[in-house]
């Protein structure tokens, strides 16, 4: 493994293979897998996919129904990354700056709530958080000052979509080519941490910048620059922040495959340091992970695959199982069921239009893909986006991107 790594992250043999839950043991998991899914025909609608995800039912796999939403190329993007607990899902169409509600509490028939664009003078979300009291935290990537464009900042909305309150992302010293991308709360802390990386492929923004801001007012208190590893591109394109199992602990994830654990977010100091790394990928980057107790799951594009992390000790990650798939995928998203018995996966490459499951043993961190998850007559694993007529008419290809599972 080409680069640095503060403790080598070894595959244990035969992790992968530990216990894998049964139909059966999957009992009181979600009935319901929702794909934000963009239009490979330009002149067809961008959709919401429902897929029935009863391992029981003998549909498993199956697609449910599809809802269109309004406008064309609104380049389906991040969705909120579980499932909240009202079950009002919000969704980033991010090359219209449009975002999308949908409301799921009927769960096999979702409704879009509401849609909104600009907020508070930011445009283009592109991630949203759930705050301790309900309300949805947006990252804005961008809003336009008399110098052109700038750093967007933070917006805090109501379920529905209103704007309560808001903050900018520029200040003092922090470049304008910053852009606020994904973020971690940390109620316990009364902080915020926001990565910096530009959606604009062609931005020079090295993004090895992180934000830290005060939950309490939404008040930017540090601006700070991860050090680099020995490939000397750790740091840059810093992407997703998550918060650990003790409420206080936060590691960020890099683009160019680094691994930082932070440390004095309640002091005058804060930093981070590369606890480790992955090899990179041409033209593909490491990106989604997700927290289950004590594993940090990501998906790597030089395997392809995805990882499980033992984070027992975050100044030692310690690889403890990979699920390997196809030479031609790209995994990026991820996103965990409730019950942390299963991830979907989606992608670039190969995986453009199509879904994957992969199991996980929360007592072990084994990973595994799930064959089971076939439409019927399939021959290979997942949900295929092409070759198909969607329920709101057409047959083009399906592009996904954030995926969630219901609540049970």
């Amino acid at each position: 493994m080409r680069g640095f790594l503060a403790v080598a992250l070894l595959l244990i043999a035969g992790a992968a293979r530990s216990h894998i839950p049964s139909a059966r043991a999957l009992a009181g998991g979600s009935d319901y897998l929702y794909l934000w899914t963009g239009s490979a025909d330009t002149t067809a609608p961008d959709f919401l996919a429902v897929l029935d995800v009863r391992p029981d039912t003998g549909r498993y796999g199956a697609l449910v129904t599809t809802l269109p939403v309004p406008g064309l190329q609104n380049r389906p993007h991040h969705t909120e990354h579980a499932m909240p607990a009202d079950r009002q899902l919000f969704a980033n169409g991010f090359a219209s700056g449009q975002s999308f509600i949908f409301d799921l509490r009927d769960a096999a028939h979702p409704r879009l709530a509401a849609k909104f664009g600009d907020q508070a003078g930011f445009s283009h979300p592109h991630s949203f958080l759930r705050l301790p009291n309900g309300n949805v935290l947006a990252t804005f990537q961008m809003s336009h000052d008399a110098a052109g464009m700038a750093p967007g900042g933070l917006v805090e909305m109501t379920p529905a979509g209103q704007v309560v309150r808001s903050s900018p992302a520029l200040a003092a010293g922090v470049p304008r080519g910053l852009r606020p991308y994904s973020g971690a709360i940390v109620p316990a802390l009364d902080r915020i941490v926001t990565t910096t990386t530009d959606m604009d492929k062609n931005s020079t923004y090295p993004a090895n910048q992180l934000q830290i801001w005060r939950l309490s007012d939404l008040k930017l208190l540090h601006t700070i620059t991860l050090p680099p590893g020995p490939r000397q591109n750790e740091s840059h394109h810093t992407a997703e922040p998550r918060l650990l199992a003790d409420g206080r602990t936060v590691m960020v994830s890099t683009f160019n495959c680094g691994l930082y654990l932070l440390e004095g977010l309640t002091g005058d100091a804060p930093s981070g340091r590369l606890v480790a790394s992955f090899p990179e990928r041409p033209e593909t980057y490491c990106a989604i992970p997700v927290v289950a107790g004590h594993y940090w799951i990501t998906t790597v594009p030089s395997i392809p695959g995805v990882v499980s992390l033992d984070i027992a000790d975050p100044a030692k990650p310690r690889e403890v199982s990979r699920v390997s798939l196809d030479p031609a995928d790209v995994p990026h998203w991820i996103s965990l069921e409730p019950s942390t018995r299963r991830l979907v996966i989606t992608g670039y490459g190969a995986l453009a239009n199509r879904v994957l499951i992969a199991m996980f043993d929360s007592a072990t961190g084994a990973l595994a893909l799930d064959r089971r998850f076939r439409e019927s007559g399939a021959d290979r694993p997942g949900f295929a986006m092409s070759g198909r007529t969607w329920p709101h008419g057409g047959a083009n290809p399906g592009i996904p991107h954030g995926a969630v599972f219901s609540r049970p």
